[in-house]
């Protein structure tokens, strides 16, 4: 199940929901009690190569900084 990541705007703490994703929009109370919170935009981060398409040098070699630049 996802978890969704919440900031209360009275008190400032944030906290973590876990709900369906068609729950995703519904409003969430803070532990401490507050209805006034807001939803946070959460970045995930991806690695491994399993994106990768093609025989080029950012495929080969893991991109610009994996050394198929030279730098």
């Amino acid at each position: 199940m996802p978890r969704y990541e919440f900031r209360c705007r009275a008190c400032g703490d944030t906290f973590e929901v876990s709900r369906s994703m068609a729950a995703a929009a519904d409003p969430a109370t803070c532990p401490q009690g507050h209805a006034d919170t807001v939803k946070l935009l959460s970045a995930v981060a991806v690695t491994g190569r399993g994106g990768a398409v093609g025989g080029g040098p950012a495929s080969a070699g893991g991109g610009c900084c994996g050394g198929a630049c030279g730098c």
